[in-house]
């Protein structure tokens, strides 16, 4: 009973993990921009969530439709405001990223340091549908099934908007492509703006439903971060199906040892999973072997 309840709870933790890696991969994989304070907008959309939820008793469900939007929002600005300048200075991919990295990293301090003085260094949290109900003959708080079933639910729908609109298909040359999409029509900058703050946004709603389940603090974005940037490299650059698989699997292994071994050897098991896949698999489980 207890592997079937730590099975449970690690694909709902997967599922999180694979909705805000899914943003990374798009970011990344499209515009080119590795953010490494991608972690710190994640929680920034847990602590508005929970100011929503304790302020002004507005329903985490509903205050996805107020924080979506403005990570969206906020992804765009930021990427004209920062991002656009390294992209227009820079002497190729290989440049981009190393500028992203720098800028991105003194970005995830300012944010930091912005929490911590908002909402101190104490864990956070709210309770939110914390019942049981009963699946499989065991008790599983309805709190975590409805962040599984969203987090599911919003990760297919972005996966559908990108493999079957006209729009997402334009990001997805843009990815694979960058230097032949201008020949067809395609605004590279704009796409690239465009998938920016669709990561963006897809970190808010990661925000939202981890705020759902768990408690977080204003420092631990770099942890989110380093968990998101292993999901993406396992299930391959730029693979939203392999990112939400990376991601399921992450989620299992870590509440699986939590659970059976040590929760203080979650971290060491997250990345000895890694390390195993990279040696086995150097372009991510859906990516193809050396050679072929």
């Amino acid at each position: 009973m207890s592997l079937l309840i730590a099975l449970i709870g690690g694909l709902v933790l997967g599922g999180t993990y694979a909705l805000v890696s899914m943003g990374l991969t798009l970011q990344y994989g499209v515009a080119r921009i590795m953010n490494l304070a991608y972690g710190e907008c994640v929680v920034l959309a847990c602590f508005a969530a929970f100011l929503l939820h304790t302020r002004l008793g507005i329903d985490p469900i509903v205050s996805l439709a107020i924080v979506v939007p403005g990570g969206f929002a906020a992804g765009w600005v930021l990427y004209g405001l920062m991002m656009r300048p390294l992209v227009r200075r820079a002497a190729g991919a290989g440049q981009l990223e190393v500028d992203s990295i720098l800028a991105t990293f003194g970005l995830l301090f300012v944010l930091q340091g912005a929490m911590l003085l908002a909402f101190g260094s104490n864990y956070t949290g709210y309770s939110y549908l914390d019942v049981g109900i009963p699946l499989f003959g065991a008790r599983i708080a309805a709190n975590r099934l409805l962040a599984f079933g969203l987090a599911i639910g919003l990760g297919g729908v972005f996966y559908l908007l990108l493999t079957r609109t006209r729009r997402g298909t334009a990001l997805r040359a843009v990815a694979a492509a960058p230097g032949s999409a201008p020949l067809v029509g395609i605004d590279v900058d704009r796409a690239a703006r465009s998938a920016f703050a669709l990561g963006a946004a897809m970190a808010a709603a990661g925000g939202v439903l981890l705020s759902m389940i768990q408690t977080f603090t204003a420092a631990a974005g770099m942890v989110i971060t380093m968990k998101a940037l292993i999901v993406v490299i396992l299930g391959g650059v730029g693979n939203l199906l392999g990112a939400l698989v990376a991601g399921l699997l992450l989620g299992v292994v870590e509440v699986l040892v939590a659970t059976f071994v040590d929760p203080g050897l979650t971290l060491a098991a997250t990345f000895t999973v890694f390390l195993v896949a990279l040696l086995w698999r150097p372009a991510g489980l859906f990516g193809a072997r050396p050679g072929r």
